[in-house]
Order: C-alpha cells, then sequence, then structure tokens
C-alpha cells in the first residue's frame, strides 16, 4: 500500500485571469496526475491548509476537489481526500515494497549534536539539529548498524535510490528512475564527481566554470583548487542573467542555485529558466543545478527544481543538460554525509564508471539508516516541522525589523525561504566603496567582541574587479533559539545604529 505524505502541490493561481479560481485550481491537479508528479494513493492536503497555503477561501478549494472527485481524479473518506487509488500508476515499477531490515542494536547519534557555543552564533547555513534524534531516528540508526555486513555497489544503495526517487517526486515535482541517481557524501563530493568525469571529456585546457556573483563560496572553490578557470557573472533582479555569460569563450559548467540563491534569496522565474536552458543547449554547457534547500521555502509552494522542465515531456529531448547537486546536510544535517546526483543520460554512464573507479564515500551503514528514515517518513516530517520553527524566527527577524530603528539604517531583503536572513546596509552617497568596506568589517568586529558571530555579504562576492553593488550582513537563524535571536538582534540594532 502507498503510504506517502501529502504531496506539496507546486500550483499557484492567477487572479487576473477570466478562469475561476476553482476551475484553475482543477485544471492544475490534473496536470499533476496525467504527467506522473501525482500517482494513485498520494493524499492531498486538507482544504484548510490548501486554502491558507493559496491564500484563497476554503470553499475554491472544496469546489476543486468535489469536481474532481466526480470526474474521478479524488477519492474522498473521513480520513481525507487523496488521488484515486484505482487510476493506473505510470510508474509502478520505481515504487515495489522493499522488505524492512530487522534486529535493532544502539547506534549513538551524539556526533550530530550541534556543540555547545560561548557566542551567540548567528553564521548562515548551519540547521537546528536539537530535535533530530527522536525515536524513529534512533531506531533506523539501530536497525542498520545490526547489518554490519551489507555492501552496496559504488553507485548507491538501490533501495536507498528508490526512496529518494519518490522523495523527489513529492517534495520537488522531479519524476526520474532510481538509476538516474547516484549516491555521493554531499553537494561537495557530487560536484568534485562531475569536474572530474567532465575533464576527461575536455583533455586540452582547463574547464570554464560561470559562477553567481555574489554566491556559495565553498562549492565556487573547489573548481580553482583543481586549476579550472572560475567565471564569475553578477546577478540580476531573476538571478543569473544568460546575457551576460561570454559567448566567444562560453563556460563549460553554469554553477547556479535557481530555487533559492546563496545568499541573495532570487528565485528565477520560468521565463529566466527557460532562456538559461536554450542558451545551456545552444552553447553545450553543463548546469549545474546545487537544490541545496528548497524544502524550506515559507512563502508559497516549494518550487520546483530546474531538473523538473528538463524530464518534461515536451522539453526533456532537448535541454537534457541539467545536473542536479542534492543532499540533506540544511534539512537534516551535514554530519549525515548523504547526498545525491541527478544527471542527464548522456552523463550518467561515465559518472557511474568513475565513481567505480574511485569507490563510495558513503557507508552502507549511513545509506541503510536513511533508506530506512525515507520509508516511513520521518525525514519528510521532520522536514515539515523545521519548516515550521524556522518560519517562526524569520517572522521573529522580520517583526524586530519593523519595530526597531534597523529600517532606517539598513533594508532586509526578502525570506521566502533558507536559513538566514540578509541585512544590506542603505547605500550612502557619500561614501567611498571603500569606505562601505570598512564599515560592513567594522560591524562584524564589533559584534564578535560583544559575543555575536555574523558574516559580512563582502565574503560572497569574487573580486575580479567587478564593482559590488551590496554592502551588509548575513544572519543564520536556522541553530539559534528565539530568546537567543532576539538578543543578538538587539545588538546588532544597537551597533548597525551606532556605528
Amino acid at each position: 500500500m502507498h503510504t506517502s505524505a501529502s504531496v506539496e502541490l507546486p500550483i499557484t493561481l492567477n487572479r487576473n485571469l477570466t478562469t475561476s479560481l476553482p476551475s484553475q485550481l482543477a485544471e492544475k491537479i490534473r496536470e499533476l496526475i496525467l504527467n506522473g508528479t501525482l500517482i494513485a494513493s498520494d493524499p492531498l492536503p486538507s482544504t484548510r491548509t490548501l486554502a491558507q497555503r493559496l491564500n484563497v477561501s476554503r470553499g475554491t478549494i472544496v469546489s476543486a476537489y468535489e469536481q474532481l472527485t466526480a470526474e474521478g481524479y479524488l477519492h474522498t473518506t473521513h480520513t481525507g481526500t487523496t488521488i484515486n487509488p484505482h487510476l493506473p500508476h505510470p510508474h509502478n515499477k520505481h515504487h515495489t515494497n522493499t522488505p524492512q531490515p530487522t534486529t535493532p542494536t544502539h547506534l549513538s547519534t551524539s556526533h550530530l549534536r550541534t556543540p555547545q557555543n560561548t557566542i551567540i552564533d548567528l553564521r548562515p547555513g548551519t540547521p537546528d539539529t536539537s530535535t533530530l534524534a527522536s525515536t524513529p531516528w534512533r531506531a533506523a540508526w539501530r536497525t542498520a548498524a545490526a547489518n554490519v555486513g551489507t555492501t552496496y555497489p559504488a553507485t548507491g544503495s538501490p533501495t536507498l535510490k528508490k526512496e529518494l526517487a519518490e522523495h523527489l517526486r513529492i517534495t520537488r515535482s522531479v519524476i526520474t528512475h532510481p538509476e538516474e541517481l547516484l549516491i555521493t557524501s554531499g553537494a561537495r563530493d557530487g560536484f568534485r564527481l562531475i569536474l572530474s568525469t567532465l575533464r576527461t571529456i575536455i583533455k586540452d585546457r582547463p574547464l570554464r566554470i560561470a559562477v553567481e556573483n555574489p554566491g556559495y563560496p565553498s562549492l565556487q572553490k573547489i573548481p580553482a583548487t583543481f586549476g579550472h578557470t572560475i567565471m564569475p557573472i553578477p546577478l540580476d533582479t531573476q538571478g543569473l542573467n544568460p546575457q551576460h555569460l561570454p559567448p566567444h569563450t562560453p563556460p563549460d559548467i553554469i554553477l547556479l542555485a535557481p530555487s533559492h540563491q546563496y545568499p541573495l534569496g532570487t528565485t528565477m522565474p520560468i521565463t529566466r529558466r527557460l532562456e538559461l536552458l536554450e542558451w545551456a543547449h545552444k552553447n553545450k554547457a553543463l548546469i549545474v543545478e546545487d537544490d541545496y534547500d528548497s524544502e524550506l521555502r515559507y512563502t508559497g509552494d516549494p518550487v520546483p527544481a530546474l531538473a523538473s522542465l528538463t524530464r518534461s515531456h515536451h522539453l526533456a529531448s532537448h535541454y537534457d543538460c541539467v545536473v542536479t547537486l542534492g543532499s540533506f546536510a540544511k534539512t537534516l544535517s551535514s554530519a549525515v554525509g548523504l547526498g545525491y546526483l541527478l544527471t542527464p543520460q548522456h552523463l550518467h554512464e561515465p559518472l557511474s564508471r568513475l565513481r567505480t573507479q574511485l569507490g563510495s564515500p558513503v557507508s552502507a551503514i549511513t545509506q541503510e539508516a536513511m533508506t530506512l528514515l525515507l520509508q516511513n517518513g520521518t525525514v519528510r516530517r521532520h522536514i515539515a516541522k523545521m519548516r515550521r520553527i524556522y518560519a517562526t524566527r524569520r517572522r521573529l527577524v522580520q517583526n524586530y525589523y519593523d519595530h526597531s530603528k534597523l529600517s532606517q539604517q539598513c533594508t532586509l531583503l526578502p525570506m521566502d525561504g533558507g536559513l538566514h536572513a540578509i541585512l544590506k546596509f542603505t547605500s550612502r552617497a557619500h561614501l567611498s566603496a571603500e569606505e562601505q568596506y570598512l564599515k560592513e568589517q567594522k560591524v562584524v568586529a564589533r559584534a564578535k567582541e560583544q559575543g555575536v558571530s555574523v558574516r559580512s555579504l563582502g565574503e560572497y562576492w569574487s573580486h575580479n574587479g567587478m564593482p559590488r553593488q551590496d554592502y551588509g550582513l548575513i544572519i543564520g537563524f536556522g541553530a539559534v533559539s528565539e530568546r537567543h535571536l532576539e538578543q543578538a538582534m538587539t545588538l546588532l540594532t544597537r551597533i548597525i545604529c551606532n556605528p
């Protein structure tokens, strides 16, 4: 029996259309069923939950559900609404049941706990792991540790890949076969594997890697370590603009985070995504999608991964150019040490061959435990729980900004998702770039002296002669309590407003 958690529907309603909202909603759910994103027996959100998420009346949802029930797409009982369990399943071979391992023994999860610090640490990127070691979590690791003789292919456990394919379908609207996935120890491991594989294909020169500027520094440092050429590309309000990519020396790889750009938080719209895919297709470039925290979205529904576009029936053959880097570092903990690569068809064989030659860095115990945690719904329940907790901390930052003097000195950039906020200093025409930089560094240093650790926005820029446009602070609210977060915001306000 299929028991997936409620699917997070990638749906947006347009109030400017002449079509009624219930009709729009019904049509979009039909499309999700027909293209395989929703499958037989998938539970749908309650009418009240979906109404709140879409910001419409509950009657709109009820009307759409009733229409689809009458058409035979949905099945409603006293326990809720699901996709009709008798609908044909186009991907049944991907969702076969797997025997559950037994004989649990003890496995400590102390290595997943955040160490206690003497200061309030607001550096971004760290999730809250204080509630991670639940009873199901401990049981999964005990069971995995009992099967110490288990071995898997270097590309990963087949059962884990099946569960990851289901996880991607539910949370990222990506329809994929398990065999298209490779298990990695995280985003960095996956990116290194991509670079090494392409280097066996392009042998006469270093690779050219286009990166977002500003962008995620740890991933961007990897190509430079291998001697490849980094090409920082400036961003606009829609993210990376393909028109800024050099036409005469096009990059081999475009590394970006389209669903939640780091650190500015931009979400790339569909028009820009299609423009980027077309550019990559024409220039034979590979797009590496860093899908690092897209499940942690607070406004609207999760944005589908870029790979979901390339796998739709009318685009798949044209745009087979996206590799997705996935991990659980932000949604669970970086200490789990597990991620995945979703690869285009033409790269799967060379990537798999290289992984087999190098061996897998992920232990069978970790793969077994994560398989169990995905199978029993623990991962998705934890993500949903933490999303609510992080949303509370996000509101705290927003409310503090709205009711303090910070708004006179900074702009709080939109926080649609993720674990951090950006306080961008208000531009001062009389200050030079050097003076704005010194102010940024002074605020960071004074905050640290007084017990609060934050990052400057300047740490995320590639300094290659390109002028910086923004100065400010990046504040991580993932791994800090509400009480400490409020204390830190009070201190930062005092420092910023009284330089």
